[in-house]
């Protein structure tokens, strides 16, 4: 039997793919030795030992709180914090797992407790979390018939044509790097709103507002357009070397729970805006103003 398969079937609280990645990570034995190779074949005879290491404490971590009650909490991620962990193995901090101390009680497990939706991990902004299921489902609902409104800041490298305008392009995966996106007309619709704050003749700072939610459609719409966003390490091909994506979560309206109506903002941080020129700077203090 292969390694990976025996793994998972007499240690099944660690998906196969997990296992994958710890015995590469050298927490596998086979015979006393370390064995790397998932496709290693087992004997009979074989005596396998794992050593999963210890989740990492991350209880003395916070996240900025902008709005909290008893249903939800509105954050404002950093640049760089996953909203969730990927797999099963907890080994970072992220939105979720702020989110994890603060659900109601028996509402804390799995990996993506409280997460209504996400934002990349190098963007930065408003994010939502819920704090029990119901409020949860109340929220995904909203998102899903798009009576949530989102509007975020973006610098990008390039020249937008038009001072504003509705990008119509649908976006698939791209079989050649799955881990990405594309415009491609096998993919699912997608619609983002922008407008032009402040252009130069190389970057233009923008509004954008997306109208569905597909998974990197604001960068890859821009990215289509020939103006990818500042630092994008995926989609701008001549992305310098930044501290951090020039994307920012701005402003997000929605309805809580009891039927109120409300927009939470958040300007962006200091190292989104030390990624401007400085008449840069001026157009957003006079858009946020």
């Amino acid at each position: 039997m292969r390694l990976d398969i025996y793994l998972a079937q007499y240690w099944p609280e660690q998906s196969r793919s997990q296992w994958q990645k710890l015995c590469k990570a050298g927490h596998v034995t086979v015979n006393g030795e370390v064995v790397t190779s998932t496709k290693f074949e087992l004997g009979e005879d074989d005596a396998v030992a794992v050593n999963v290491p210890a989740a990492p404490d991350h209880s003395d971590e916070v996240l900025p709180v902008l709005y909290s009650d008893e249903n939800v909490m509105v954050i404002n991620k950093p640049a760089g914090i996953l909203t969730h962990a990927k797999g099963a193995q907890l080994n970072e901090f992220s939105v979720a797992e702020f989110m994890r101390r603060h659900m109601a009680p028996g509402e804390e497990t799995g990996n993506r407790p409280g997460i209504v939706h996400r934002l990349d991990r190098d963007t930065s902004g408003i994010i939502i979390g819920a704090r029990n299921e119901a409020t949860r489902t109340y929220l995904q609902k909203q998102f899903s018939q798009r009576t949530v409104k989102k509007k975020y800041l973006a610098l990008v490298d390039g020249i937008l044509a038009q001072d504003e305008a509705i990008i119509q392009l649908p976006i698939e995966r791209n079989p050649k790097k799955p881990s990405t996106f594309r415009v491609g007309a096998s993919g699912k619709s997608a619609e983002t709103r922008y407008r032009v704050l402040w252009r130069n003749e190389k970057q233009c700072l923008v509004e954008l507002a997306p109208l569905t939610g597909r998974t990197h459609q604001l960068r890859v719409h821009l990215a289509h357009l020939g103006a990818p966003i500042a630092g994008d390490r995926v989609y701008n091909q001549a992305a310098q070397q930044s501290a951090r994506l020039g994307l920012h979560a701005f402003s997000l309206e929605l309805t809580l729970p009891g039927g109120i109506r409300k927009v939470f903002t958040t300007p962006p941080p200091k190292d989104f805006r030390a990624l401007l020129p400085s008449d840069a700077l001026e157009a957003l203090d006079g858009f946020i103003a």
